[in-house]
């Protein structure tokens, strides 16, 4: 008897670490962050589009608060939530200027994971880096020198944002001016004390994203305690009508002039977007294995796994689109987590489809 239990223990156990083998053979490694570390814009064929004309300029506007409250951790603005839109605009014909509540240089969080070309050759570019390191002094903006703002996220944000006079003051005037008004992430934090002439909140009644309660609690579960609110509660307290896209994936609102992005996967679209609303087709450009990703969860998650699979056969193979294997195992990990385990289940399915695509 004790024989048979010790053979049925080690298969088990043998099962498990084939298993767990075949698992890891599904996330590829990571991508060569030295050789990406030496990108410099020339290397950008995407901004060799950029149009003669001069089409004014934009404000991206980032936090300047180093510390996340008292928890004595460190934040700032997200680099891949400023490098990617700067660009976007860059290539469609704009001037980037960078202001922020303090001026000078700005704390900064960088994710290896996220790095990706265009936020090492931001790191690389020395146009983008001195205007960041003397980055303007919000109360000394001129709004009338702007077509739009744009508030990049970051944690940081949620503290130093909402209750500064001179964001309000330029918020409110380019609104009564009809500019464009974008915030991603934590950077609608921005908007949430701006009142209007009438005497209304910006954004009671009107659509707006932004990193949703979800995504909070999940990163942060204290996170009640740490930030002075919620941006979800926040938002809707000023009677916005706020729309939450699934955690982690790409959603943006679009209200008029004002528009708004959930979080780092919402950063393309809604530049791309304000470039839109701006009056131009924003330039052709090669969509990221990480946004092809995003695509095929979204798809998962509004119409199911059959519905993913055929969008992933339909990138991978037909438009010979790439996939961040690496991302979606992340989302399997959350997956996991959070209890979902057909959820978890489904997505090493995708990803075993993908790899089998790749290997072709």
């Amino acid at each position: 008897m004790g024989k048979k239990l010790l053979l049925i223990f080690s298969s088990f156990v043998l099962l498990l670490l084939a298993t767990g083998f075949w698992l890891k053979s599904l996330i590829p490694p990571p991508q060569d962050h030295h050789a990406l570390a030496q990108t410099v814009p020339a290397d950008l064929d995407y901004l060799r589009q950029r149009p003669e004309e001069n089409r004014g300029k934009i404000l991206a506007v980032v936090t300047s608060t180093a510390t996340l409250g008292d928890s004595g951790k460190s934040t700032g603005y997200e680099l891949t939530e400023l490098a990617r839109p700067y660009y976007v605009f860059v290539a469609n014909g704009f001037e980037v200027d960078i202001a922020s509540p303090r001026g000078g240089l700005p704390s900064v969080v960088i994710d290896n994971d996220d790095m990706g070309p265009f936020d090492y050759a931001f790191l690389n570019d020395p146009q983008a880096q001195g205007k960041l390191h003397n980055s303007i002094p919000i109360e000394q903006v001129a709004d009338e020198n702007y077509r739009a703002v744009f508030f990049v996220g970051g944690k940081g944000a949620m503290f130093d944002f909402p209750d500064n006079p001179a964001i309000q003051r330029l918020v409110r005037e380019l609104y009564r001016d009809g500019k464009v008004i974008g915030a991603v992430c934590h950077g609608p934090a921005a908007l949430v004390n701006v009142v209007l002439d009438n005497g209304r909140p910006l954004v009671a009644e009107r659509r707006v994203s932004g990193f949703t309660n979800e995504e909070e609690l999940f990163l942060i579960p204290d996170a009640r305690k740490i930030f002075p609110f919620l941006l979800e509660d926040k938002l809707r307290n000023r009677n916005a009508v706020f729309e939450p896209g699934p955690a982690y994936l790409r959603q943006v609102s679009i209200d008029g002039g004002l528009l708004t992005g959930q979080n780092p996967w919402s950063v393309w679209p809604l530049a791309e977007a304000m470039v839109r609303t701006l009056g131009y087709n924003p330039a052709p450009r090669q969509i990221t294995a990480a946004e092809n990703t995003v695509e095929i969860l979204l798809a998962y998650e509004t119409q199911g796994l059959d519905s993913a699979g055929e969008r992933l056969s339909s990138l991978a193979q037909r438009d010979g689109r790439e996939i961040d294997r690496r991302l979606m195992a992340m989302h399997g990990i959350v997956a996991v987590i959070r209890g979902e385990i057909g959820r978890s289940l489904d997505l090493v399915r995708l990803l075993a489809q993908a790899k089998k695509y790749e290997a072709r």
